[in-house]
């Protein structure tokens, strides 16, 4: 079966696409941003306890990086490491792996779903296990040199 790639990164709501004898993945890196409203203690506790920054609209990081499968960033951590869910759109409620990207672009995952996550998240760090699901590229254009994505124009 043919597999052809589907960039999420200027996608924004739902897509349909369908080929005949072919295998669509959605691939790229987004940010999953919050209303600088949403900002509160709780937040600002999972940054200092679990150094688990969230991203909001008034700081949001550049990412120097893409992925295969489709990533959406929730968080930062201080050590230059970014956490999203594998796949989907971020909603910790749902049952999509939970990743870490650090610095050095090697890709780890940290829980099976959302809830798992959240359940351990004291603990996060230590729970974090080599994922060979995710290809980390520098950008879209070395992604492209190996694969073949969809023009949507």
């Amino acid at each position: 079966m043919r597999k052809i790639y589907l960039d999420r990164t200027e996608l924004t709501g739902a897509i349909n696409v369908s080929l005949r004898d072919t295998e669509i993945i959605s691939a790229g890196t987004t940010i999953f941003s919050m209303s600088v409203n949403d900002r509160n203690k709780e937040y600002q506790k999972y940054a200092n306890d679990y150094d688990i920054q969230f991203i909001f609209d008034d700081n949001i990081p550049h990412l120097e990086f893409y992925t295969v499968p489709h990533v959406d960033i929730l968080a930062k951590d201080s050590k230059g490491g970014f956490i999203g869910t594998v796949g989907q759109q971020c909603d910790l409620e749902s049952d999509a792996p939970i990743c870490y990207i650090n610095k050095d672009l090697e890709c780890f995952i940290i829980s099976d779903n959302g809830e798992d996550f959240l359940s351990k998240i004291e603990s996060w760090q230590d729970n974090l296990k080599p994922y060979s699901k995710i290809t980390v590229y520098r950008s879209k254009a070395e992604a492209e040199m190996e694969l073949e994505f969809i023009d949507l124009e």
